[in-house]
């Protein structure tokens, strides 16, 4: 191909993909609606797309723009003179990475356990499978959607001696309230337990609403029993993808995340995140835009994205058939459906109105929700989502909810998915509506309503595994 026909497949390629900018993406992306903050951080991204993070000597200035970025988050999170901080390629390096340095700060500890509540970021149930740090969930309190301090606390004590992290969400990516960090760290602090709060969601947010009276309970390094943060650049400060901040209380809580190796006969390898090579790129877009709008600029874009979640919140819950899961605490919502509808079906209606919501699936007590992120320009864009959302209620009720057979659903709950070789998977692909049939090639629905419907009722396990095959179909 020649340069333009290059330009011109990538156009027709990018034209089935949900847009990033407009506000109608309500999972997934972020948009500051600043349109001279996209050009810079893109300015930047390509700038420095081929310089490399493996060695800071080889690109100082990449070590330069980590140390700024570091700076300007530290005072946010009230992060004592000792605080150190990393740039990781996202929120769940972040993750995986504070649960590294966790074990392998005790290495005397043989089987190591985190304790988390039932709604910590899958990035943590990757992390146990990555590292072998065995993961004991706590149901959260099923009014609040809150971590469970009392329900904590005898999971630490079941696990004494062996329990090298504890964490909780500020705030939880199903349900958008802050966990009772200060309670839960205390349990940590007591017992010498590091204590990490995944804020990568509301790192970039909560601290300008916390200092406008919206937050009303510490959640970050005013807590002394904290000792890890992640926050995500590329979320709520409106940077390219993808970056993250991991912030340590002191160095001697990150050294154990480091690696090193020198026994081989080439270069020493010495490594900060997961990562060996990576590119400059999004570290540099990071470090533009939060240069470009600085903490005056966050203010306005953390109130008016707020301000849009409360007025999307009022709205939603003045709607018939609707609820909200809980109040939100930042900038995410998730809401509810009583038994005229699903959230299935509703989020196959937004779509086709132009507007991607996220279905969560049930969980345990927790019922199935629909995930609404707002950035701040989807805080512009509230009367017209809340006027296509009333519309869709009522053609959702209209349809009624879908009904998935309930010998299908038995059948479903009675597969041991240790059993199932690959000819059974593709059966159960194409029984789920996630298979192109005989043909082999996949052909998804328009609508993924009795899909969704489906899965939901499928116990987890089968439906990570149905996933993951549907993943490598979708890849072959």
């Amino acid at each position: 191909m020649n340069a333009d026909e290059v330009r011109e497949r990538l156009a027709t390629l990018r034209e089935r993909d949900l847009p990033t900018h407009g506000g109608r993406t309500l999972a997934y992306v972020y948009d500051s609606g600043i349109a001279e903050a996209d050009e810079l951080g893109r300015e930047a991204l390509a700038a420095y797309g081929a310089t490399n993070g493996l060695d800071p000597t080889a690109f100082p200035s990449l070590l330069a723009m980590e140390r700024d970025l570091v700076a300007f988050a530290r005072p946010l999170f009230h992060a004592p003179d000792g605080a150190v901080g990393t740039v990781t390629s996202g929120g769940t390096e972040s993750i995986l990475l504070a649960v590294q340095a966790a074990r392998d700060a005790h290495p005397d500890v043989p089987d190591p356990v985190m304790v988390v509540p039932s709604s910590i970021h899958a990035a943590f149930h990757k992390a146990a499978h990555y590292f072998g740090v065995a993961r004991v969930s706590v149901p959260v309190d099923p009014v609040t959607k809150r971590a469970d301090v009392g329900a904590t606390d005898a999971a630490i004590e079941q696990h004494a001696g062996r329990v090298v992290l504890v964490a909780a969400s500020a705030p939880s990516y199903a349900h958008g309230v802050i966990d009772p960090i200060a309670e839960l760290a205390g349990l940590a602090a007591a017992r010498g337990i590091r204590f990490h709060v995944d804020a990568c969601i509301g790192g970039w947010v909560l601290p300008w609403l916390e200092r406008a009276g919206r937050v009303a309970v510490p959640w970050d390094f005013a807590v002394d029993g904290v000792t890890s943060i992640s926050a995500d650049l590329h979320k709520y400060a409106y940077t390219p993808k993808g970056v993250s901040l991991l912030l340590h209380r002191d160095a001697g809580l990150r050294r154990p995340m480091f690696f090193a190796s020198a026994d081989w006969p080439g270069y020493t390898m010495l490594n900060a995140t997961l990562q060996s090579t990576r590119s400059g790129g999004p570290l540099a877009a990071a470090w533009a835009v939060v240069s470009f709008l600085g903490d005056d600029g966050y203010d306005r874009l953390a109130r008016h994205a707020h301000d849009g979640t409360l007025r999307l919140a009022e709205g939603v819950a003045a709607i018939e058939h609707l609820d909200l899961a809980a109040p939100p605490d930042s900038t995410l919502l998730a809401v509810t459906t009583d038994e005229s509808c699903d959230v299935f079906t509703l989020s196959d209606a937004m779509l086709e109105r132009g507007w991607f919501v996220q279905p969560q699936m049930a969980y345990g007590d927790l019922p199935a929700t629909l995930h609404l992120t707002i950035s701040a320009a989807t805080a512009d864009q509230v009367g017209d989502f809340l006027t296509d959302l009333t519309d869709a209620v009522s053609e959702a009720v209209a349809q009624g909810p879908v009904v998935v057979d309930e010998q299908l659903a038995a059948a479903a709950r009675a597969i041991d998915v240790a059993t199932l070789d690959d000819d059974a998977f593709d059966g159960l692909l194409q029984l789920a509506g996630l298979s192109g049939g005989e043909s082999g090639v996949l052909a998804l629905p328009d609508r993924m309503a009795a899909v969704n419907a489906l899965l939901d009722v499928a116990p987890p396990r089968l439906r990570e595994a149905l996933l993951v095959a549907f993943l490598d179909r979708l890849t072959r």
